[in-house]
């Protein structure tokens, strides 16, 4: 074997790769954002083209404020979905078009932002063992692995979902041939992963989708059953077409409905944070690096740069987003996680939302294959949540961590299959991941009054054996 066979191959934050690879791992990201990222301008009303483009440019500030030292990719969030549609509902009904109704919600967007910021300042100033003490990792470690799992649901559905438009009587046949699709690019993908070496070993997650397509593409000849997608949005055909850019209109009303919920997602942001530094620090180790990174360290300065992220996407008319876990799952798969590389992907993203065909293409892409895909993705956001806690050594055996990894597991996954996502309490339809984060987080606090949390012993006796 080699030398460079016998090399680590992977791309830490501050490496670059070679142009052509450094296109093809950008891409990747893309692909792997792409469906949650329109998903929401979809189920939202905002524009598919403005959303793409805003994910992009929010993505390429949040690397430029974080000095480019934490590799993290910014798409929009599932969790602001509830309260940006409520707005832009009760904006309908007062007979505003569409464009005022993204308009009022990108004010509230932005206030959720300032949020986030203030977060950051905050954390900067009293330290990351400050925040330490609010957000263990029997908190972070159960939040993203309820991030990951009620996500479980919308991998299967895509997974097994038939295409629409076809005939009653063929549904069945739609079903079962999408499973076959889905499957073809789940076991690819995995098998890619593990056996594929060096380079094409970092592009499994374009691999598997390549394939899973020419199989949907085989099934159409055979059947004459299309699985591919086509956009219906107002700018869908010709060659290039500018993205809808909108200004934010002051509302008081889009204040009070989403400003709140930036305080929910500070728990997953900083979930997000404490995998990367697991991972990238890990990659570090098995290149033989001499060099730390502090990732972990960094929270105030990610939180701030998801504060930025949703002002620059709401002041020209993108949703309110977040860092991304299923592009974190793609880089820890792959073991890319090159700054450089998410400042391509950001920049093929804003050129995608400009170009028609670009963007109609990679919409075209069969919802089986994208649920294959996510079933490894999801999956992998809910392992790293695993990994957290494993990393930080939490006592399993300890009352006070089965208390708050039980709970938090049980309102997030429980309220995405009980109430769809959005669980009634007293008046008010609270996002799953935000209840069980905060909730987490008060029950933490309780039980810590009077002394401070338990040590992991068992887990410190368990490596000195």
């Amino acid at each position: 074997m080699s030398k460079h066979e016998n090399q680590t191959l992977g791309y830490l934050p501050d490496e670059q790769p070679p142009f052509f690879k450094m296109i093809l791992y950008g891409l990747q990201q893309v692909v792997v954002m792409f469906p949650a990222t329109v998903a929401v301008a979809i189920i939202t009303g905002f524009h598919i083209s403005t959303t793409i483009f805003a994910s992009g440019l929010a993505t390429l500030c949040f690397l430029l404020v974080t000095n480019r030292e934490i590799p993290l990719y910014y798409g929009s969030s599932f969790s602001y979905i509830s309260a940006i549609a409520g707005i832009m509902a009760a904006k309908a009904a007062e007979g505003a078009d569409l464009n005022l109704q993204i308009q009022t919600a990108q004010f509230g967007i932005i206030m959720s932002g300032l949020v986030s910021i203030v977060a950051g300042l905050i954390v900067n100033r009293f330290g990351k063992d400050a925040i330490e003490k609010v957000l263990p990792a029997t908190v972070t470690g159960p939040v993203a692995m309820a991030i990951g799992l009620t996500l479980a649901a919308t991998a299967i559905s895509d997974a097994s979902s038939a295409p629409a438009g076809i005939a009653e009587e063929a549904v069945q046949l739609g079903r079962n041939l999408a499973w076959v699709i889905s499957l073809v690019t789940l076991i690819s993908t995995i098998l890619f992963s593990v056996y594929l070496k060096g380079f094409l070993g970092q592009l499994t997650l374009l691999f598997g989708p390549l394939l899973g397509c020419l199989t949907a593409f085989i099934v159409e000849q055979i059947t004459g059953i299309t699985f591919f997608r086509t956009l219906n949005e107002g700018n869908a055909s010709g060659l290039f077409a500018w993205p809808i850019f909108t200004l934010p209109v002051p509302s008081w009303a889009a204040v009070a409905a989403i400003m709140p919920i930036a305080i929910a997602t500070i728990p997953e942001s900083t979930a997000h944070i404490y995998q990367l530094d697991i991972y990238v620090n890990n990659l570090a180790k098995m290149k033989k690096s001499n060099k730390h990174y502090a990732i972990a360290d960094k929270l105030g300065l990610n939180l701030i740069g998801d504060g930025i992220g949703d002002i620059v996407s709401a002041m020209i008319g993108g949703p309110a987003g977040t860092n991304y876990g299923e592009n974190i799952s793609a880089m820890t798969i792959t073991r890319v996680f090159s700054v450089p590389v998410l400042i391509t992907a950001a920049i093929i993203a804003m050129l995608i939302s400009c170009f028609t065909p670009l963007i109609n293409a990679i919409y075209a892409i069969p919802q089986a294959v994208i649920g294959g895909l996510e079933i490894y993705l999801f999956g992998a956001i809910a392992a790293q949540g695993i990994a957290i806690m494993v990393d930080k050594k939490v006592n399993f055996f300890d009352a006070k961590s089965i208390a708050l990894i039980a709970t938090i597991m049980m309102i997030g996954v429980g309220g995405q299959y009980a109430f769809g996502g959005a669980i009634p309490f007293f008046g008010m339809n609270v996002p799953c991941i935000a209840g069980a984060a905060i909730f987490g987080i008060i029950l933490n606090l309780i039980m810590n009054i009077g002394g401070p949390a338990e040590q992991a012993v068992v887990a410190d006796e368990l490596n000195k054996e």
